[in-house]
């Protein structure tokens, strides 16, 4: 009997948390951890963007280059998380999962560290790309070992309590922004010591080195793949045939929706209360508002005095910045959390068409309505953990999701690729916003429409709800 998963007659009364070894706790503690920091090496960006590429470029944080150089950068990492989520998909369901993980994970923590010392833009674009080569690698690695691990009663939970350790990430990252990035103290390098804050997720190795094995599946398959050449692991091209071919492309359309909006929406969630920030630093130096028929002189005078002012209170709308964020945050660890609860009421489908379809609406309250309105900081602190719940939430359902879709020996393969191909629509859609800028606002406005498509994309998914995991 596999210690991993009793028989379903010893666990057949039993609750979702209970019966549960302390190895299958371990696993979900270290594949948890691993992904919190590969959160970290994502979200410091989001962090130190207004603060690490205008250094880099010599100019105010509001300047168009640096959104642009900014939307470069966030191109580069969803190109490399979408590389590296199927090179290290593959090699998982090859090596297995363990080594992998470890490899994810130094790749990632290297890179991070190593952008502390960018001396230019087109460095940090770069290297932006060579870290999310590790980070869509660890998550792919990851969501197939929890997966594999976990009783079926218990599967859809734990995945979705390991996805939303992602939330830590955000907030060590905010923490870092707020208490590192945006500390006076530390000059114009805070952003560089968020950076080589990056380096340390390196240590986990050491431990998943020492404690973890290969799951029970995995070394199955891999056996099968000896005996039968029919059975090999890792094989990209046998996602595109078969049965396997309407998984993938609901996988990866999924995953491509839940990104865009991600990327081109949720994180804007954070400009709510440094918008109102802004604003007061303005009135606070008053700062004239311009005449309707203004000239250019006048126009230029007030910029000046406008970038003054927001240099000036430049920690308190940094702190402002990242209390957003953490409220947003806050929200959405609670949407992901709730998934594997939700979907086991709703069916996998039934809980992703309930996020999809309030995304949109809460999407449209917040930018079309609250910010642009200047609604109160009460309001807006109220509708941000509601906004990250449903913005957020979903992505837990990819971690529930695609490893049930998927057989064994391709499982890391096909989450991989799904979750991460996701990320080559997201990358397109930054360098389009890189060639022609758009605002913030009008950005999250333009992707909102995504969350719909998503809803008739669910028509054509497989329901996965109480099967157990192909083998």
């Amino acid at each position: 009997m596999s210690t991993e998963n009793p028989s379903p007659s010893e666990t057949a009364d039993l609750k979702w948390y209970q019966g549960i070894t302390k190895y299958q706790w371990l696993v979900l503690l270290i594949a948890s951890l691993g992904w919190v920091f590969d959160v970290f090496e994502g979200q410091i960006f989001v962090a130190s963007m207004r603060d690490a590429m205008p250094a880099l470029l010599g100019v105010p944080a509001d300047s168009p280059e640096v959104a642009s150089w900014n939307d470069t950068a966030f191109g580069s990492f969803l190109l490399g998380g979408a590389f590296g989520g199927v090179l290290f998909g593959m090699l998982s369901d090859r090596i297995g999962r363990s080594k992998t993980m470890i490899i994810t994970i130094l790749f990632y923590s290297l890179f991070t560290c190593v952008t502390a010392f960018a001396g230019s833009p087109w460095q940090m674009v770069v290297l932006r790309f060579f870290v999310a080569m590790g980070v869509g690698g660890e998550w792919a690695v990851a969501s197939a070992m929890v997966a594999e691990v976990m009783p079926s009663r218990s599967r859809s939970r734990m995945s979705s309590i390991f996805h939303a350790s992602s939330v830590f990430g955000t907030l060590l990252a905010a923490a870092a922004g707020a208490f590192i990035v945006g500390n006076e103290a530390l000059g114009e390098n805070g952003w560089r010591i968020g950076f080589a804050i990056g380096a340390a997720p390196a240590l986990l190795t050491v431990w998943i080195r020492w404690k973890l094995r290969e799951p029970d599946q995995w070394v199955k398959a891999r056996e099968k793949a000896q005996a039968d050449t029919s059975q090999q692991t890792g094989q990209l091209s046998e996602l595109f045939s078969g049965a396997n071919l309407r998984n993938t492309v609901v996988g990866v359309s999924l995953a491509s929706i839940g990104l865009v909006t991600f990327w081109g929406g949720h994180i804007y969630g954070k400009n709510a209360l440094l918008r109102h920030a802004q604003d007061e630093a303005v009135m606070a130096e008053q700062v004239p508002d311009l005449s309707p028929d203004a000239d250019a002189a006048e126009k230029a005078e007030r910029k000046v005095a406008v970038q003054a002012a927001f240099k000036k209170h430049a920690p308190t709308i940094k702190r402002a910045e990242m209390l957003s964020m953490v409220l947003n945050t806050i929200g959405g660890g609670l949407g992901l959390v709730l998934f594997g609860v939700i979907s086991e009421r709703l069916g996998r489908r039934g809980a992703f068409v309930m996020y999809h379809v309030v995304a949109f609406a809460m999407m449209i309250l917040m930018f079309q309505f609250l910010i642009k309105n200047n609604a109160s900081t009460t309001v807006l602190a109220i509708t941000l953990p509601i906004f990250g719940f449903f913005t957020l939430g979903m992505h837990a359902g990819y971690a529930v999701y695609f490893p049930e879709l998927y057989p064994t020996r391709l499982r890391g393969t096909g989450a991989g690729f799904c979750f991460n191909m996701g990320r080559l629509a997201t990358a397109a859609a930054f360098f389009g916003f890189g060639a022609f800028p758009v605002g913030p606002e009008d950005k999250a406005l333009m992707l909102a429409p995504l969350y719909l498509l998503g809803v008739v994309v669910l028509f054509f998914a497989k329901e996965t709800r109480g099967e157990e995991l192909p083998e």
